[in-house]
């Protein structure tokens, strides 16, 4: 499959790109930083671009059968980047006419609130994250409203790790049986497999081990 991946050079993003790849997928790289991106395959591209330059971003979407997006701010914790540039996204999809989407959100957002413990709700999402939540629940809201067949991810808190395949995904918002984290690596596996099935068409499930 041809797939373009916006946040290629992020910490999910990189993973994404790589198993990507290991699967046979044709993958473009959309990056500010090509040279963080230090790997080369036969069947990578690299496409250099800030995603609210709306002519690139649409030029990089054309033609692909599906987008990936895991935009993150890094250590600006007041940035609107995942809203504004979730926004040029669905703009460019919608122009270019591809319509398969998938984007990393964040556990907690919507009616995953409940899974949730205290120190989450109130110390990092109410207090020391809460812009990035905020935002996060603005770009969700923009893909909803959107006529792209669109699956959110949202993820617990990331550790490191490897893959391992063995993880939860799509559990109630009501239940309190959740680790709350997970690598990026079975972030990145479950987001590919998305692509071949609709299971979670319109749909946000969360993922934590």
């Amino acid at each position: 499959m041809k797939l373009v991946v916006f946040g290629a050079t992020g910490g999910t993003g990189r993973y994404v790109v790589e198993q990507a790849l290991e699967q046979g997928h044709r993958v473009t790289a959309f990056t500010r930083t090509p040279v963080k991106l230090d790997m080369q395959h036969p069947n990578l591209k690299v496409v250099q671009g800030d995603v609210m330059d709306l002519p690139v971003v649409e030029q990089a979407v054309q033609g692909q059968e599906a987008v990936v997006c895991i935009l993150g701010s890094g250590q600006q914790l007041k940035s609107n980047i995942r809203s504004e540039g979730t926004q040029q996204i669905i703009r460019a999809m919608e122009h270019a006419g591809v319509q398969r989407f998938i984007c990393q959100s964040t556990m907690g957002v919507g009616d995953s609130w409940g899974s949730l413990n205290f120190f989450w709700k109130y110390i990092m999402f109410g207090f020391i994250l809460r812009h990035v939540f905020a935002d996060h629940k603005l770009q969700e809201s923009y893909i909803q409203q959107s006529n792209l067949a669109w699956t959110i991810v949202r993820p617990g808190a990331f550790v490191d790790g490897d893959r391992t395949g063995q993880y939860r995904h799509g559990f109630p918002g009501a239940d309190k049986t959740s680790q709350l984290k997970i690598t990026r690596a079975d972030v990145a596996d479950f987001i590919l497999q998305q692509l071949s099935t609709d299971a979670y068409l319109h749909q946000a499930p969360s993922l934590s081990y």
